[in-house]
């Protein structure tokens, strides 16, 4: 594998064994940049002279015997919805184009804090919205694995950049997948870690803004060992928080995944996968009990998935949508009605009751009052509990990441759109089911690359735990690589 493809972890080692300088390796990043970021449009926002002084900064201090940290001069990009000083942030929304951050973010001083220094920020769709990356601010973002494919969204760029060799780390945001589904279009590592244990300080349109709900700052990688390493970084309260609290998320205490109870859920018949991912999540599950894990293709959650996902949307809505007038609003008050605890078990309803559901939820664009959201949260609290009672019994849960691999581009209103998974068409945000019910109970998950398909497009595969088992998420999908195999660069982009 070339240089530029190796791990964040590898290429620090290098720079501190004097393999390679920080200049060197950040001058061959905006080398390639220049030659090939053309035609994916990944890196929107260029730093380049800056990356260049921080890289002899680096060097500098290497040849004083100084240690700038776990990522000594290496080079990274970020997401463009991170607060950089004196650099645009736009979230892509033109209302937002001249936005400029008057100083580093928290998530940025603690990279820098660790030795990294910082090359751009990459594309992201309008307001972190899309499953794709596109804006009228910076155009659209490819896929290097196929050009005329989607990168994913709403960390598309950070996706992109990595698998076409163009940083050696990112970091991005998760409320719907935005991590997750862009290391499964991509081919390479994303981590959704458990809400809260990363700030989301810095990484906001306007300053002070308090914390949301749902929404988590994350790394994307090469490698599960970068995702740990960024981590580690990242994680941890902020100032304030730092008064009273630290972090201290446990260890795992496997060393192999012969020891593991791995559950399997390959597909739904709320949210049917395509074929090839679902045999491709099947397959992952055969490995593992070969390996001697105790594997279950029928365990699941004590909960109903359509209820799950209609309770995930009203509070997904209630995010996305929070400046909503008094007459949005109101289009959301029978919903909540509908969504009470008698229809919380799986016979509550038939399956064609349940997708009318699942569908009324995915449409309704309107806030929860305060007192409807408090209702929906304490059903939520009844799934965050089934959620716990199921990983008393296993290690990891193996599921889809989004229901197709990377699609063409479709930039038509939301309202067109449509996806056809095993010649069925299914509305545009049906695939979002596989991300939100992690999302909604708060858990972590580590998307991890599996092989192309058959068209010769990344498949990535969740795993996810229990609330704050971050590391054992992260450790499987290390393990797991060492038996099928980790991060393939793009064939154009070797």
């Amino acid at each position: 594998m070339e240089i530029y493809h190796l791990s964040a972890t590898e290429l620090a080692k290098k720079i501190k064994s004097k393999e390679i300088s920080s200049k060197e390796l950040t001058q061959m990043y905006i080398d390639r940049i220049d030659k090939l970021d053309g035609e994916v449009n990944s890196v929107i926002i260029k730093m380049f002279d800056r990356a260049i002084q921080d890289a002899e900064k680096a060097d500098q201090a290497l040849s004083k015997g100084e240690d700038l940290g776990p990522l000594h001069g290496l080079p990274m990009t970020i997401k463009e919805s991170y607060a950089i000083a004196d650099q645009k942030t736009t979230w892509g929304n033109e209302a937002f184009r001249e936005n400029t951050a008057p100083s580093d973010g928290l998530a940025v001083r603690r990279f820098r804090e660790a030795g990294a220094h910082f090359l751009g920020k990459t594309n992201v769709p309008l307001d972190l919205a899309d499953f794709q990356s596109f804006n009228s601010i910076y155009g659209t973002t490819n896929n290097p694995w196929n050009l005329e494919r989607i990168p994913g969204g709403s960390s598309g760029g950070s996706a992109a950049a990595l698998a076409a060799g163009f940083t050696g780390l990112e970091a991005g945001s998760d409320i719907g997948g935005s991590i997750r589904n862009p290391a499964h279009f991509c081919g390479v590592y994303g981590h959704k870690p458990t809400h809260g244990i990363i700030p989301q300080t810095g990484h906001e349109l306007i300053s002070n803004v308090p914390e949301s709900d749902l929404s988590v700052c994350g790394p994307l990688a090469r490698s599960a060992e970068d995702l740990k390493c960024a981590l580690d970084i990242m994680a941890g309260p902020a100032e304030r928080e730092a008064t009273g609290w630290k972090l201290d998320l446990p260890k795992p205490k496997f060393k192999s995944l012969e020891k593991l109870k791995v559950a399997v859920w390959a597909t739904d018949e709320v949210a049917p996968v395509a074929n090839e991912i679902e045999e491709r999540t099947l397959q992952i599950g055969e490995t593992l009990a070969k390996l001697g894990a105790e594997v279950s293709f029928d365990a699941r959650p004590n909960f109903d998935p359509t209820f799950a996902h209609a309770n995930y949307q009203l509070l997904l809505q209630s995010v996305m949508a929070a400046g909503m007038g008094d007459e949005e609003r109101a289009k959301i008050q029978k919903m909540v009605e509908e969504l009470d605890e008698s229809k919380m078990t799986s016979d509550a309803a038939t399956l064609g009751d349940k997708t009318a559901l699942f569908e009324s939820a995915s449409a309704r664009g309107a806030v929860l009052s305060h007192a409807n959201w408090l209702k929906a949260n304490y059903q939520r609290e009844k799934l965050k509990i089934a959620w716990k009672e199921f990983f008393e019994e296993w290690d990891i849960l193996l599921c889809p990441q989004m229901a197709v691999t990377a699609f063409e581009h479709d930039q038509r209103k939301f309202s067109e759109r449509t996806l056809m998974v095993n010649n069925q068409e299914q509305p545009y945000f049906q695939q979002i089911f596989w991300s939100g019910i992690i999302v909604n109970s708060y858990l972590p998950s580590t998307v991890f690359p599996t092989g192309p398909s058959n068209d010769g497009l990344p498949i990535g595969i969740q795993a996810v735990s229990g609330a704050y088992q971050d590391y054992k998420t992260i450790e499987f999908s290390r393990l797991i690589a060492e038996e099928i195999g980790g991060f393939i660069a793009p064939p154009d982009f070797v």
